[in-house]
C-alpha cells in the first residue's frame, strides 16, 4: 500500500462501508485511521488546530503591530495595541495555546521593547 500511494497527492481512498473515505488534508499527510474513534479524533484535531491557529496568528500580528508603532514613535497607538495584545495572550493562555510562562514572557518582552523604543 505504501509504495502505491507514496506521492501523497490529494487522494480519495475507498474504505469500509459506514466509515468515511480517507482524504489527504491540505497539509499533505495521509491519515490512516483504523477505527471510527480514530477518524473522529482526526476530525477533532483538525478543527482544534484551525481554532488555535486563529488566536496564535492574532497574537503574532498584534505583537508586530505594537512593535512597529513603538519603533515609529507613536506611543499612544503602541499602548492601545499593547492592551489588545495582553488580552489576546491571556485568552490564548487560558485556552491552553500558550503555557503561562510563555504568555508572561511574550507580554514582558513586548512591554520592555515598547518602553525602550518610546523612551529614545
Amino acid at each position: 500500500f505504501c509504495r502505491r500511494f507514496r506521492d501523497f497527492r490529494l487522494r480519495v481512498l475507498d474504505s469500509t462501508p459506514g466509515l468515511p473515505r480517507f482524504v489527504a488534508p491540505s497539509g499533505g499527510y495521509l491519515h490512516m485511521a483504523n477505527s471510527k474513534s480514530a477518524l473522529k479524533r482526526v476530525r477533532q484535531i483538525k478543527s482544534r488546530t484551525d481554532r488555535n491557529k486563529v488566536l496564535r496568528t492574532k497574537v503574532k500580528s498584534l505583537r508586530k503591530k505594537t512593535l512597529e508603532a513603538a519603533q515609529a514613535g507613536n506611543a499612544e497607538e503602541a499602548q492601545n495595541t499593547l492592551k489588545q495584545l495582553a488580552s489576546a495572550v491571556d485568552q490564548a493562555q487560558k485556552k491552553g495555546i500558550y503555557h503561562k510562562n510563555k504568555a508572561a514572557n511574550l507580554k514582558s518582552k513586548t512591554v520592555k521593547s515598547v518602553k525602550s523604543a518610546t523612551s529614545s
